[in-house]
């Protein structure tokens, strides 16, 4: 198989490309790379190298300069772009920052504006995918991951598939935690992209785990969601929410930790990574190196204003490897390619799944996946509490495709103004008129 990665001068490509070099059917023969910066291209190319270094059987890596040739002939794409690059990020928390609500790459305002940035660019490579590669599946690593999936789907309907790390990781840490193998269990999580809940963990035998993890303080403060949430808030929510959430239901602590920080997270990853790839630029012989050390920073430091906020804690040393969504889009691939059947948590379309949710809108959800791609499985009736903020959430992610789409400044104001972290429409106005007058493209 062929694999084109879009955003191939990525910082966590090598995840990927890990992730293939450790797969024993060696399925993927190329990896073809495509970034629109040649210098950070050059960069991860050599990182490559060097990972697969002493491999009996590397994956062949060809750099592309151009999106049609990395298109052509392409078997799947891992669409990992970001536009506007960590400079972009920076604006984007900073900006509602200053108006004194939370700025977060995917949620909340910065998220909105992250969204209408990227959605056009985004959609031109699913006009070029679906002219250049029509039987290849699109795998959406792009964030906001739902918001930018919906807007892909709607040139190339079911071929995209949007993934995330974070439900995987919690129904694995949470099954650990509740004494069963992750392996053998199945779960109930439904949401939306960075806004979902596990709502039962069910172990071979049919016992449903997550009722007595949930009655298990000791059990739950063994595990990052149980440490971030608190085992009191947990058991009167009856359910495990995605880590995302956190900036939801503990939004004031979130938004004092962040205020109180030394910089935003984007503002440090921008200079971590830019001191990263200018070391690896002068010391190529050594850009593996300085690409494992600046990933495990990277991993320590994940949501550290949200641990501030809930206690101060530090991450697990399982929690530090890094990756988890690649794992994802290999088994994903692997689904596909080969007709095994595999049950997944997917961004795909709603299908009546949510039956309160048009039948095309993206969700996030438990999906079984074969050759003709995935399939969302039934789900058990939502909660007041969980399908109010889903129904909030989707009409920001269609109000910002709308927006990105047809340049409409009115759908912006109101994809800002109804985020429920922005707390008036005066504010949604003032960051969007700031963020237009910084990037020029909202």
């Amino acid at each position: 198989m062929r694999l084109t990665i879009l955003g191939g001068g990525g910082f966590r490509v090598p995840l990927v490309h890990r992730a293939l070099l450790d797969d024993p059917t060696r399925a993927v023969t190329e990896v073809t790379l495509y970034d629109t910066d040649p210098n950070r291209l050059r960069v991860i190319a050599a990182v490559l190298e060097q990972q697969a270094a002493g491999r009996a059987k590397p994956v062949a890596v060809r750099l592309a300069t151009d999106l049609d040739d990395a298109l052509r002939g392409a078997d799947f794409v891992f669409s990992a772009i970001r536009v506007g690059g960590t400079a972009g990020r920076v604006a984007d928390e900073r900006i509602p920052l200053s108006e004194g609500v939370l700025g977060q790459e995917t949620v909340g305002a910065g998220g909105v504006l992250y969204g209408l940035r990227t959605i056009p660019v985004a959609l031109r490579i699913a006009e070029r995918a679906a002219a250049l590669a029509p039987d290849a599946w699109i795998i959406n690593f792009t964030n906001p991951a739902g918001m930018v999936t919906e807007a892909m789907a709607e040139v190339l309907g079911d071929r995209v598939i949007g993934i995330c790390d974070s439900p995987v990781g919690l129904v694995r840490r949470a099954a650990r935690a509740a004494g069963a193998d992750p392996d053998a269990v199945r779960y109930d999580y439904v949401g939306l992209n960075h806004l979902g809940w596990l709502r039962s963990l069910t172990a071979a035998d049919g016992r449903d785990l997550l009722p007595g993890l949930l009655a298990d303080p000791e059990a739950l403060g063994s595990f990052e969601e149980g440490r971030l949430f608190g085992a009191e808030w947990l058991h009167a929510l009856g359910a495990l929410p995605n880590e995302y959430l956190h900036y939801y239901y503990f939004r004031r602590e979130t938004l004092a930790s962040v205020a109180e920080s030394d910089e935003p997270r984007g503002a440090f990853l921008d200079r971590q990574q830019g001191g990263f790839f200018k070391a690896a630029a002068d010391r190529p012989e050594d850009a593996y190196g300085l690409w494992e050390r600046t990933r495990l920073e990277r991993e320590e430091t994940y949501m550290a204003e949200s641990r501030e906020a809930s206690g101060g804690w530090q991450r697990d040393s399982c929690d530090l490897e890094g990756g988890g969504y690649d794992r994802v889009a290999l088994a994903l691939m692997h689904a596909i390619a080969n007709d095994r059947r595999a049950r997944l948590i997917l961004n795909v379309r709603n299908r009546g799944t949510v039956p309160a949710l048009a039948p095309e809108a993206i969700i996030e959800t438990v999906c079984e996946v074969g050759a003709g791609g995935a399939t969302p499985l039934p789900c058990a009736p939502l909660r007041e509490d969980q399908l109010g903020l889903m129904l909030q959430l989707k009409a920001v992610e269609r109000a910002a495709v709308e927006a990105a789409v047809f340049k409409d400044r009115e759908a912006a104001l109101r994809a800002l103004a109804l985020h429920p972290l922005v707390d008036s429409p005066a504010v949604a106005a003032r960051i969007l008129e700031r963020a237009t007058g910084h990037a020029g493209t909202y």
